[in-house]
């Protein structure tokens, strides 16, 4: 494994990196971005392509939808993946598609709405992965939400969830750091380090593909996942502790909103490196 972390490759960041071509371990992009067929934007992934691995992370998949996956959604990401030839691809434990009435047409959210944790949601949730993978021929790695509910008939825990899932359908898990934080903070946690180490490490060894590391805000209240800033000390934390349980994983720094300059970020993604040149090779 290349022990550097990795970054989401940004538009802003577009002519900068593929210019002076800084060393990073891989660089993520959404992969909803590079559907189209041509332009711009494509080409800026190849050139990526030919510097960098290249992960898909997806935010539309809505795998956890009872309304099933969308066809054409999984037809172009699987052009991607064929053209790419990316090292990892991910989505989330989420749902998003959904038929307001019997025979109506199914409406996409456009968000990463939660999941119930119970064993009907885990089926639907398992289905659908399943079918991603035999039509991609290949694992994906499914990430953990930052949510701002829960559901009254939850009947496991998330940490279960997420083993019975990859144990089940084969996926690994895209563990996001920052958003097991940020739930714990939402939830009143009296010590939301100590109450995110126990989330890693009630994970089962061998699930975690990838990391995920952000910054968060407050506002009103409520701890929101904006990626937005520099990760937290406490997220490092959390972090490090992850590292210290499943051994050096691939790492990515995620900066979405109020983009600063590449050098900000290059800071951080250095940062996560000498985290994982610290650490075991991953088990």
């Amino acid at each position: 494994m290349n022990r550097r972390a990795g970054i989401g490759l940004r538009q802003p960041h577009y002519a900068e990196l593929i210019e002076t071509a800084p060393p990073l371990g891989f660089v993520e992009v959404h992969s909803e971005n590079f559907f189209a067929d041509g332009g711009a934007a494509l080409a800026v992934l190849n050139q990526a392509r030919e510097r960098y691995d290249v992960s898909l992370h997806g935010v539309g998949l809505a795998l956890g939808s009872a309304a099933g996956v969308d066809p054409w959604h999984l037809d172009r990401l699987q052009r991607l993946v064929q053209r790419v030839d990316p090292v990892r691809v991910s989505d989330h434990a989420a749902f998003a598609r959904a038929a307001p009435a019997a025979g109506a047409a199914v409406l996409h959210a456009n968000d990463l709405l939660p999941l119930a944790f119970t064993a009907a949601s885990l089926d639907i949730l398992c289905a659908n992965v399943s079918h991603v993978q035999d039509r991609l021929q290949r694992r994906i790695l499914v990430e953990n939400l930052s949510a701002y509910l829960s559901f009254d008939d939850d009947s496991m825990a998330e940490t279960t969830f997420f083993a019975t899932l990859c144990r089940r359908s084969g996926c690994g898990m895209l563990l996001d750091v920052n958003n097991i934080m940020v739930n714990a903070l939402n939830a009143g946690a009296s010590d939301p380090v100590a109450h995110c180490k126990a989330f890693v490490d009630a994970l089962p060894h061998g699930i975690v593909g990838e990391i995920h590391l952000a910054g968060y805000c407050e506002a009103d209240g409520l701890v929101i996942d904006d990626h937005g800033s520099r990760v937290r000390t406490d997220v490092w934390a959390v972090h490090a502790h992850a590292l210290r349980r499943f051994g050096a994983l691939p790492t990515l720094v995620e900066w979405d909103i109020d983009v600063p300059p590449l050098a900000v970020l290059l800071r951080e993604a250095e940062q996560a490196t000498q985290w994982l040149r610290d650490a075991a090779p991953a088990t």
